[in-house]
């Protein structure tokens, strides 16, 4: 009866062993689980940058707006008899008053 038992016992670890250490054990399935989660918000973030560049060819396809707007923006180029301004912002005036004026007070 003894025996039997330890047969028995070393039958159920054997077939525990591909349980836990195997090919298909908890540890493999759970990193394949966080390998697809990954992947899943990779495919998530294409599947947005594909809409968005989908609505953007579908603007050019269909209206001037946009094509003026990227040559205005990307290219620099204006229409033609149209007037361009550029209005460019002077560094600030150092001011005209001494750093320290307690230096020059009393000193003749």
């Amino acid at each position: 009866m003894r025996k039997l038992t330890i047969v028995l016992l070393v039958l159920i670890a054997l077939l525990q062993y591909p349980l836990w250490v195997g090919k298909g054990s908890w540890s493999k399935v759970w990193q394949y689980s966080q390998q697809v989660e990954a992947l899943e918000k990779k495919n998530e973030y294409y599947r947005q940058r594909n809409e968005t560049l989908r609505a953007e060819v579908s603007d050019l396809k269909q209206g001037q707006s946009a094509i003026e707007e990227r040559a205005r923006s990307e290219l620099g180029m204006i229409k033609q008899h149209e007037l361009f301004y550029q209005v460019m912002q002077h560094p600030a005036q150092p001011s005209q008053t001494p750093a320290n004026p307690s230096t020059q007070v009393g000193q003749h």
